[in-house]
């Protein structure tokens, strides 16, 4: 008897995206390479080791049955160091596995994890395979920031994008942290308006600054307590034999998602703000949203090479209040 496929993700199994996968893999017609996106890299690592599973344990043609990361022709790479960066070297000893011939399947199979983490020399190395396909071989790309990968990567792959419950910021996280969260974005619009009340004295300008490290220690609060809660819950939800660095990789993952949201919730309270004043009819609020703004999403950027988020939160509160005191 046949051993059962690994499962998809409870919230995709039977959907429409599935549908195909699975249609295209027992017609043999699934494209070379795929680009697998979406919020949750715990998602995606379960979609990839699916379709891993389908791919190279075909009873069509194996009678040998492995689970796939430990499968002679599963190959993965991922991030590294501290910087966790994939480098050339690592991308060069990949593409060697992937021209070496099959060992017991018919099939290879190459997962490259957090493939946005590709450093610019091997993303262009990694691009001549794209580009000259081992017709043996499939490979798929993880990724939750998909546009941050070369415009030639993304089209030279067929995009499928992945999305659960899991992938909202805080809807697992406990009440406490939710109330938190829902008080500092008041204490925040209300900080605003006290920016733009006019030119306030000495006492109230050390007031405003001491706003700033007070909603700077609460996001970082927010933030810590939010990861950790969504952690425990995806971490129960995760196969047992994934490694110390893919359990890392997860958990950075949600914490990116999350501060991500926190990040898109900020910018949201700040247009209501300012939509606010703009329908009483303080025409001078227009500016300061603008440059706010640019700066808030300039700093979220930033997020992506390695920045800190406490010092890109502190960074875009102190622009803000220079920005809504001078209006």
């Amino acid at each position: 008897m046949p051993a059962t496929p690994l499962p998809w993700p409870p919230a995709l199994d039977g959907t429409p995206t599935v549908t195909v996968i699975e249609r295209a893999i027992n017609r043999q017609r699934l494209a070379h390479s795929l680009l697998l996106h979406g919020e949750n890299l715990g998602t995606l690592a379960i979609v990839a080791h699916a379709i891993a599973d389908r791919l190279l344990n075909d009873p069509r043609h194996n009678t040998q049955n492995f689970p796939p990361k430990q499968h002679p022709d599963f190959h993965a790479l991922r991030p590294a160091g501290k910087m966790r960066l994939i480098d050339v070297g690592s991308t060069r000893d990949l593409i060697g596995k992937m021209q070496i011939s099959c060992a017991i399947s018919t099939r290879k199979v190459a997962v490259i994890y957090e493939a946005d983490r590709m450093n610019t020399q091997a993303a262009n190395v990694f691009l001549k395979t794209l580009e000259e396909p081992t017709p043996s071989t499939t490979i798929l790309l993880l990724t939750t920031r998909p546009y941050a990968l070369l415009p030639t990567i993304r089209s030279r792959c067929l995009h499928f994008r992945f999305t659960d419950s899991g992938s909202e910021a805080l809807i697992d996280a406990d009440e406490a942290t939710q109330e938190l969260w829902r008080s500092t974005r008041t204490d925040y619009a209300a900080w605003l308006q006290q920016l733009a009340a006019g030119k306030p004295d000495k006492r109230t300008i050390a007031d405003q600054v001491m706003g700033v490290y007070g909603l700077v220690t609460r996001f970082n609060a927010i933030l810590g307590a939010a990861t950790e809660t969504i952690w425990k819950t995806q971490q129960a939800k995760l196969p047992e034999d994934l490694d110390d660095d893919e359990q890392i990789a997860i958990e950075t993952g949600i914490a990116n998602g999350i501060r991500q949201k926190l990040f898109i919730e900020i910018e949201q309270a700040t247009r209501t703000f300012a939509q606010e004043r703009l329908l009483a009819g303080d025409d001078s609020v227009r500016r300061a949203l603008t440059a706010s703004i640019e700066k808030l999403e300039h700093n979220a950027g930033l997020l992506r090479v390695n920045f800190n988020e406490s010092a890109a939160f502190e960074d875009f509160l102190l622009t803000s209040l220079r920005l809504w005191s001078i209006r």
